[in-house]
């Protein structure tokens, strides 16, 4: 029994051990950024692939770095960029999560852009700059009546839209409404409808009983809506979506003794988030364009009760199973950021390690 005991002793200082020399593997913030830049964003990302990386700093200096980096990079590649707090938004519950997404991103320039390229590929004279054009303007340039290139426009869109694969029902109805408000000011209003229903701010549903719309965005269907919504930014002609979700917030065990107005979670609330992350991971296949980060602190890799091993179906997911003792790979599932040079395991500008 002793010899046993003394096993298992041995047993669990070794994999202290092991975990401590993996948490001195760091690499700094703008060699990750660099290799997501190269390595997904500009090919696998831009070419519809999807992943999810789990991003640990080190140091808290480092969490602006990768926050504005990743929006940075949005911008300079034709990416959509999202930005979720735990902070201000329950990450727990995914429709919130879309909400404060749909909140972030442009629907009225991507209807607009997506309305160009349908009104071109068509054959309809358009302007040679900018958007503002409308359906009176169209059929007066192109020498139509107005009613009959409203239907031609309705059935351009229905071919393309209503019957497109990757994008749920309700999605599809919506951004068809959203698409004929840019060139139909009799549809202008529904634009607004729409943008509230997805915001999760629309009151009444029967606001949209005309556009076949029958049920909010909940639970229960928010995370279809959510992969539609990649799609649909690639087909309106951006290169996909960059989705930073901080979960931080979900680490802090006691809640200030007085009110600051954000957020503070349960440990049920923390193990229904990593729930949320584990099925985001698990439908990578699903997505379409998405390079997902998932920003924690380093009490994320070593919180016994509220940490990523207090949940083993996300810990299976993301953890190091196959590591270096010298370098860390900046590929993998999880990554540990950290802006002191000394702790980097180097990855040069010409991209070896």
């Amino acid at each position: 029994m002793d010899c046993e005991v003394e096993q298992w002793s041995v047993l669990r200082l070794l994999q202290q051990r092991s975990r401590a020399a993996r948490l001195e593997q760091c690499l700094r913030s703008d060699d990750w950024l660099e290799v997501m830049h190269r390595e997904y964003l500009a090919s696998f990302v831009r070419g519809g692939g999807a992943a999810v990386k789990v991003v640990v700093p080190m140091t808290e200096g480092c969490r602006p770095a990768i926050l504005t980096g990743l929006a940075s990079l949005a911008e300079e590649e034709g990416f959509v960029f999202a930005s979720v707090d735990a902070a201000s938004t329950k990450v727990h519950l995914i429709d919130k999560v879309f909400e404060k997404v749909a909140a972030q991103v442009p629907w009225r320039e991507l209807a607009s852009s997506y309305m160009r390229h349908l009104l071109a590929r068509n054959g309809l004279k358009l302007p040679e700059q900018g958007n503002d054009f409308n359906l009176a303007w169209l059929a007066a340039q192109n020498e139509q009546e107005e009613s009959l290139l409203r239907l031609e426009v309705t059935k351009w869109l229905t071919r393309d839209l209503v019957r497109a694969s990757g994008m749920c029902q309700e999605f599809r109805f919506a951004m068809v409404r959203m698409c004929m408000g840019t060139i139909d000011p009799n549809e202008q209003p529904s634009q607004d409808v729409i943008e509230e229903w997805l915001r999760g701010e629309l009151r009444l549903i029967s606001a949209l009983k005309s556009a076949l719309i029958f049920q909010k965005i909940g639970r229960h269907n928010a995370r279809h809506i959510l992969l539609s919504l990649m799609r649909w930014i690639r087909i309106a002609g951006k290169n996909g979506l960059i989705l930073t979700i901080d979960i931080s917030r979900y680490m802090v065990d006691r809640r200030p003794k007085v009110p600051n107005g954000s957020l503070y979670y349960s440990r049920p609330a923390t193990l229904e988030a990593y729930e949320v992350l584990r099925q985001l991971i698990d439908g990578t296949d699903d997505m379409e364009g998405c390079l997902m980060a998932v920003v924690a602190t380093s009490e994320f890799l070593v919180d016994g009760r509220r940490g990523l091993e207090s949940y083993d179906a996300l810990n299976s997911r993301v953890r190091d199973e196959v590591y270096d003792r010298n370098l860390p790979n900046p590929l993998s599932s999880l990554v540990r950021i950290s802006g002191e040079p000394e702790r980097l395991g180097c990855v040069d500008r010409e991209g070896s390690l």
